[in-house]
Order: structure tokens, then C-alpha cells, then sequence
């Protein structure tokens, strides 16, 4: 104690400054070497908080894989807003490679122009944008190999996409690391998976069938089969009808071995092309359905009030707004969300959807997934043939009061549609010997309890219904603004056996603009933006006098101006310099504003709360030196 007393003041006041910024340096170290990976998201919509189902991928990694993330920095320089989120993609792609246990090997580079990276890049097939006048393409995309030569690809993270960079990103990984996939057979009776029209370009598959293939081993099924092959765990069925009972009996036999359906089934299927050889008609595998408990309405379609999607119609000549009771835009309030498939779905578009029920008797346990509300009626489907009266629906539409079913999970003990064993395909000796054959391996009844998921639309399955399409850098970019692929693919991974892809969902935008200076921007520019028009015109007027007057020329190709002409000339050319610095002082009067609040919001992050800080502690100082003062003796 004595040595303290003989220390001088200042100079403990020095040494104490200097123990608190070691102290504060060595916490800040601590802080960032054990508490590296702890995470708090504060965002208003959990934009950096990832789904169990990233989790569970990253997890159960068992082959390394390689990202490399190309981003062209002078890209980043041109456009802030790439940068900002070149900058997101990073970080989630380094929290991937923590959560992978290093599984995940993640490579950052810089491909410039004329560069081997470059080259890199475009072999692995990601594109460039121009961002500088010289041409030079930058470049912002991902490249994911495994250790088998397996590649995927984003070739531009697009700002369109990014509610949906953890999905993108989550399915490449998952793609790369899954080497033997599920396999699915497909049975469609719509062109789900695209070919040729006669006279007409190409028709591309619908785009949920392409992001099924790109994550399971898909098998389209021909039209006619007799047995469903071993490997295949799942059948999809899209709008089944006029199959024969060769087929349906081999389907039958495939539940019964313990198979799994997903079946998309529709009484008005909007999407599909009739023609003399197929005409148009109702889903019909009735026979299937009534021995899995399911009773399928074939003349009836959705009406619901509290969904319905608003559409333009022309009606009375004029062209007005009106809800279109057909066509639903399903919210959680419709969804089942304690099942996996629809639990993280925000919503799911539907167009002239059909209805499900649970069958007198039925074995199964009938579960619905997808529901209208209780403004609900059942429409007549001949009411959406030809030319729909969509103001008529809405003008008479009459509530039931109860929910319909349009998608239900069915699960539990069922027996064969045929019961009598397998039909008899032909006539004759032959056709009985092949019918005796089969009936020693039928199945009566399932092996295991059935699992299915029955959707009543078809509709539900076409992108029209539930994204958009842009173009961006000449690539045609999906964009959705509805959740049915999350449904389908969970779907599909659900009843596939796996739930690796369960809850993936998209995410909110994580550009959050500034709103106040939006509004005074548009004020601002609703106050001057008159002003600035009538300065540009009369400067305009301006030059044409100006132009007028100079352009005259006499016989030997001189002008001929007189003295009030010259005059008048160089006081149109002195009030044209006036015009041109009242213009420019316009345009700065529409940054006025927003550079004041500019500058305001600099000074609150910057300067403020040191201010604050450094007044407090003199508060504090202060108020230490009165309490000492009064504490001190007082010395005769």
C-alpha cells in the first residue's frame, strides 16, 4: 500500500488504461477462439438459421466433397448489392463446412479475366455478367464435385433466387453426396416430363419433374405393364386413367408387397390435351382407390371463398377484378402442419381441384393434408368446361359450411382390388396357364401397412400454377411464389424413406431497404421533379432558338445575322448557361435530404455512442471526485 501511495496519480491512471486495453484484448480473443461456431440469429424472419433437414444432410456425410465458390471481386466493386451477397453465400457455405465436421472442403476464388480461374470456371459451365465497358465478364457461382467425378452446378446466384439459397444449395450437397439414389416409377397420362408437338418447338419437362430428377433416380414406367420392378420403392401416378387391369393389378400387387404411392388424381385436369385417340376426362383408378379406403368424386370440383385467387375477367364488356372460386391459394390455415410433408409450407396454389374421402368400411386411417375452409361448396365440373362464367361462380356461390379434403395421407392394412386373383389377360389355354402362373405369388393382403399420399389436382404439379419465369442474363430462371415443388419433392423424399429434404423452405429476402429514405426520396422528387421538367424544356427551347438563328447562311456560305440577331443569340446562350446551373442545382436539392439523413444516421453509428460513453464516464468522474471530496477530512 505505501508503494501505491508513493506512485504519482497521473501515471496509475496511465498504467490502469493500459491493464484495461490488454484486459479487453486478451477477452476479444478468448471470446472468438472458444465461442467461434455460437450463433444468434436476430433477423426479423430466420434468415440465417438453417432447417433440421440442412442439418441432418451435412451431418450424414460420408464422402468429402468440394465446393468452390467463384466470385469475380471487381463484380463485387461494380454492384455493392452482389457483393453484400456474395458475402452471405460465403458465410452459410462456412457454416456448411463446420456443421459437415469438414466432410465439406469450401475453395474461394477470384476468377479474373484471362485467367486459368476463369477457364476453370467456364468448363465447369458457370456463366459471366458484364460489369465493365471493356467487356469483361464477372463471375458468381458455385461448383460442387464428390469423390466419384460427380459435379453440380449454380451457374449465377441470381438475387431472384436467394429466399431459396439454403434449398439450392442444401440440394446440391445433397445431390453429390447421395450415390444410390431412391428410384421412382413414373406413370403419367399428362406430358409431365415434356417431348415433341407436332408442328411446335420442343415442350420441356415440367419443372418439379426436372428438380425430382435431379435428386432421385426417376423411371417412367411404360403405358402398359405387367409387374413393377423390384428396385422401385415409390410409384407416382399423375392423372391415371385407361390403364388396362394388366397394369392396375400390377400396382395393386406393389402396394401389397409394401410399396409406396404418391397419386395425383383430378376430375378436371386443366393442363391436359385432349385429342380423338385420348379425350379429356376424369383420374380413373377407382378400383385402386375403394380398396385403399378412398372414395374419389369425379363430377365434383373445390369451390372456396376464403381461398380463391383473384383474376381479371372480362364482363360486360369491361375488364374487372373478381375471385375465382376454383382456383385456390391454400395458406397453413388449409394444411396439416404436424405432417412432415406440409409442415414447413407456407403455401401451395391449387387450380379446380378435386375431393377425397374416406370410404365407408375402410381399413386405412384417412389423415388430410390439404383442406378448404369451411366457405367451401362442391361445383359441378361441367360448370368448368367451354367458357367459365368465373363472376356467375362467385355471384352463386353458397357456402357448405365444411371442409373438403383435397390431399389426405393414407396409411394402414388394406386387401387386394382383386380379390379373385389376377385377371385373365387374352383368351384361350395359353391366357389361363399365364393367369395360374401369376396366382402363386398373389397377395391377398399387404405385407406391410400401406402408405400413400392421395393429391385431388393435377394442376398442382405445372409451374404456371405457382412460379414465374425471368429472364436473367439470357437464362430462363424459375422463381416460385408458391410452395407446391417443397410439397411434391417432400412428398416424394417422405415416401421414398428418407426425410433428409423435409422442412427445407425458402427463406425471406435478406435485403432489407431503407424506407425512410425511400419516402424522402419520393418526396423529394415529387417536389422538384416539376421544376426540373420546366427548366428542361425551356433550355431545350433554348438551343432551337439558338439553332435557328445560326443555322442561317447567305450565298458565299457565310451567316447572316444582324446586331439584334448576334444579340439576342449570346443572351439566349448566357440564359442557357443559367438554365444548366439551375438544373444542376435541382438535382442536388433531390440528394439534399437524404444526404442530411445520410449523414445523421453516420453520426448515431459512429460518433453517437462513443459520445455517449465518454459523457457518462465523465458523469461518473465527476461524481467519484465529489464523493472523495466529501469524504476527505477537513484539516485545521
Amino acid at each position: 500500500m505505501n508503494v501505491l501511495k508513493t506512485i504519482d496519480r497521473n501515471r496509475l491512471a496511465v498504467i490502469g488504461v493500459g491493464l484495461a486495453a490488454v484486459l479487453f484484448l486478451a477477452v476479444n480473443l478468448a471470446v472468438n477462439l472458444s465461442l467461434r461456431s455460437a450463433q444468434v440469429d436476430l433477423t426479423e424472419r430466420g434468415l440465417y438459421t438453417l432447417s433440421d433437414g440442412t442439418r441432418k444432410v451435412l451431418t450424414s456425410l460420408k464422402e468429402p466433397i468440394t465446393l468452390r465458390l467463384y466470385f469475380t471481386r471487381a463484380l463485387g466493386e461494380a454492384y455493392p448489392g452482389h457483393q453484400a451477397y456474395a458475402n452471405r453465400v460465403r458465410e452459410l457455405l462456412e457454416r456448411y463446412v463446420n456443421i459437415s465436421g469438414g466432410k465439406i472442403r469450401l475453395e474461394v476464388k477470384n476468377p479474373e479475366a484471362f485467367s486459368e480461374v476463369e477457364d476453370e470456371a467456364v468448363t465447369f459451365g458457370l456463366q459471366g455478367l458484364p460489369y465493365a465497358q471493356s467487356g469483361d465478364l464477372g463471375y458468381f457461382g458455385l461448383a460442387g464435385t464428390n469423390s466419384v467425378d460427380g459435379k453440380a452446378v449454380i451457374p449465377y446466384f441470381t438475387t431472384e433466387r436467394e429466399p431459396f439459397l439454403e434449398y439450392d444449395l442444401t440440394k446440391m450437397v445433397y445431390s453429390l453426396a447421395t450415390l444410390d439414389r431412391p428410384i421412382v416409377g413414373m406413370v403419367a397420362r399428362l406430358p409431365v416430363e415434356g417431348g415433341f408437338m407436332m408442328g411446335q418447338r420442343p415442350v420441356p419437362a415440367w419443372a418439379v419433374i426436372s428438380q425430382i430428377r435431379e435428386l432421385f433416380d426417376v423411371r417412367t414406367m411404360p403405358a402398359e405393364f405387367n409387374s413393377v420392378p423390384k428396385e422401385v420403392g415409390m410409384l407416382m401416378l399423375v392423372h391415371p386413367k385407361n390403364l388396362s387391369d394388366e397394369t392396375l393389378y400390377a400396382i395393386d400387387q406393389f402396394v401389397m408387397r409394401g410399396g409406396r404411392v404418391l397419386a395425383f388424381i383430378d376430375p378436371n385436369a386443366e393442363t391436359e390435351m385432349p385429342s380423338p385417340q385420348a379425350p379429356a376426362g376424369p383420374s380413373d383408378i377407382d378400383r385402386l382407390l375403394k380398396s385403399w379406403g378412398v372414395t374419389f368424386l369425379k363430377d365434383k370440383v373445390v369451390g372456396d371463398l376464403q381461398s380463391a385467387r383473384r383474376v381479371n375477367v372480362r364482363h360486360e364488356g369491361q375488364i374487372t377484378q373478381v375471385d375465382y372460386v376454383a382456383w385456390n391459394s391454400l395458406d397453413q390455415r388449409n394444411l396439416d402442419t404436424t405432417d412432415a410433408v406440409v409442415a414447413d409450407i407456407r403455401g401451395i396454389n391449387v387450380g379446380s381441384a378435386g375431393i377425397i374421402e374416406p370410404a365407408d368400411g375402410a381399413t386405412t386411417t384417412f389423415r388430410p393434408l390439404l383442406m378448404t375452409s369451411e366457405d367451401s361448396e362442391m361445383l359441378d365440373v361441367a360448370k368448368l368446361k367451354g367458357r367459365i362464367d368465373i363472376v356467375g361462380l362467385f355471384r352463386d356461390f353458397k357456402a357448405s359450411g365444411k371442409k373438403l379434403t383435397m390431399a389426405a395421407r393414407v396409411t394402414g392394412p388394406v386387401k387386394s382390388a382383386f380379390p379373385d386373383g389376377p385377371p385373365l389377360i387374352g383368351e384361350g389355354e395359353e391366357a389361363e396357364k399365364a393367369r395360374a402362373e401369376k396366382a402363386k405369388t398373389h397377395l391377398a393382403e399387404s405385407r406391410k401397412p400401406l402408405n400413400a399420399v392421395i393429391v385431388a389436382d393435377t394442376d398442382v404439379l405445372h409451374e404456371g400454377l405457382w412460379a414465374q419465369l425471368r429472364n436473367v442474363n439470357g437464362e430462363q430462371i424459375l422463381v416460385p411464389y408458391a410452395g407446391n415443388s417443397d410439397f411434391v419433392i417432400n412428398a416424394v423424399e417422405n415416401l421414398s424413406g428418407g426425410d433428409a429434404l423435409l422442412g427445407l423452405r425458402s427463406r425471406g429476402d435478406s435485403k432489407r431497404p431503407f424506407l425512410m429514405v425511400e419516402k424522402i426520396q419520393l418526396e423529394a422528387e415529387r417536389k422538384f421533379r416539376a421544376e426540373q421538367e420546366k427548366l428542361a424544356k425551356e433550355l431545350q427551347e433554348t438551343q432551337k432558338r439558338i439553332e435557328g438563328l445560326t443555322n442561317r447562311e447567305g450565298t458565299n456560305g457565310e451567316a447572316i445575322l444582324t446586331a439584334e440577331e448576334k444579340t439576342a443569340i449570346a443572351e439566349f446562350r448566357r440564359k442557357m448557361i443559367d438554365i444548366r446551373h439551375d438544373l444542376r442545382n435541382v438535382q442536388h436539392a433531390l440528394r439534399k435530404d437524404i444526404d442530411r439523413l445520410d449523414a445523421w444516421l453516420k453520426f448515431l453509428n459512429i460518433a453517437a455512442i462513443p459520445l455517449i460513453l465518454g459523457f457518462a464516464a465523465l458523469i461518473i468522474a465527476v461524481v467519484r471526485r465529489l464523493s472523495r471530496a466529501r469524504a476527505r477530512p477537513v484539516t485545521e
